[in-house]
């Protein structure tokens, strides 16, 4: 199926990647990110299982590693000289099958991790001696860096989208600097900082903030000074970011996806399908007795819950969605 518009027209392909079928692949609840190679591999992780997963760009499993992570919330991939390697933002809890689709009763192992692509991890990021941990939850959700081969520094930002609303700044060897919260501008309080991208169309790098549960993003430049905010009124929940050229495609967890100009205007939705977020036990469903169970209001052409996001070198777009037994669609730009 065809989907969007003009120059932003999409082949839609929701069986592209072939993950092996299992018990865990259908009943674990996909909660994970998505990132791309410069070879234009995809790298992602399992619905239910500890597992990354390296597909080839016509979904056939490559390879596949084990972790120790409760979940690969955010993927991110940087490159060092000439080693491609993976930022890891682990909420730390993932909701259990077992459990009816609850988490888990102990609070969340948050946790940022610099790894290979073979599982080996070379960093990790302390979490901030700040006053809001004291007995707030440490649940990070997205890495951001600006990379030295851009012409960056090095610096790294982490989202702790799920915990306290921060985003927190380090240095190149992981030594933390700062922390905002949306308190420095004249926006107000970040309040579910999902997402976080280092936006380079423009002269100078900017910081963009997907402030989800406020429906708008933020913009910082890199020294951490509040620069603007846009969406409110627009977005419902913006989660994630990819760009491809002059273009960002935004990921909002209800049900579409935005496509916004060099200047932060709305271009165009993708496969928007904003009324099934209406449904009870969405993104599931839920029985006739209250019972969380799998989605069957998924269609071709329409989202349900984008979560995870990327942009290949050709400008094919990669989602992954949180549900049960999750869904990976593939756009496929013509």
């Amino acid at each position: 199926m065809q989907i969007g518009q003009g120059d932003n027209r999409y082949q839609w392909d929701d069986q592209w990647a072939k993950i092996p079928d299992s018990a865990t692949k259908n009943t674990g609840w996909a909660h994970h990110g998505v990132a791309v190679t410069e070879a234009g591999q995809i790298i992602t992780y399992h619905p239910g299982d500890p597992t990354m997963m390296l597909l080839a760009a016509n979904g056939d499993l490559v390879r596949s590693w084990q972790v120790d992570l409760a979940d690969a919330h955010g993927i991110t991939i940087v490159k060092e000289g000439d080693a491609e390697l993976l930022w890891i933002a682990d909420n730390g809890r993932k909701r259990q099958h077992g459990l009816d689709y609850q988490y888990p009763g102990a609070g969340a192992r948050g946790q940022v991790l610099k790894m290979d692509l073979e599982g080996n991890v070379l960093m990790s990021l302390e979490r901030p001696d700040l006053d809001v941990y004291q007995e707030g939850m440490y649940s990070p959700t997205l890495v951001a860096v600006n990379e030295e081969r851009h012409g960056g520094d090095g610096d790294i930002w982490v989202a702790d989208g799920y915990g306290q609303s921060y985003v927190h700044h380090y240095d190149s060897s992981g030594n933390y600097l700062a922390s905002i919260n949306g308190e420095e501008g004249q926006t107000g309080r970040f309040s579910c900082p999902h997402g976080i991208f280092i936006d380079r169309r423009k002269s100078e790098p900017e910081l963009y903030v997907a402030d989800r549960a406020n429906g708008r993003v933020q913009v910082y430049d890199l020294e951490g000074n509040y620069e603007r905010a846009f969406g409110s009124g627009v977005f419902t929940t913006p989660s994630g970011f990819a760009v491809h050229g002059d273009l960002m495609v935004i990921a909002e967890l209800r049900a579409r996806l935005v496509v916004c100009d060099v200047d932060d205007n709305v271009v165009c939705f993708l496969c928007d399908n904003l009324p099934v977020c209406e449904v009870e036990g969405w993104p599931n469903n839920k029985d006739e007795s209250g019972k969380i169970i799998p989605t069957s209001l998924l269609e071709t052409g329409k989202f349900n819950s984008p979560h995870g996001i990327s942009v290949d070198g050709d400008g094919n777009i990669y989602v992954a969605e949180w549900l049960i037994g999750g869904r990976f669609v593939r756009l496929g730009k013509l």
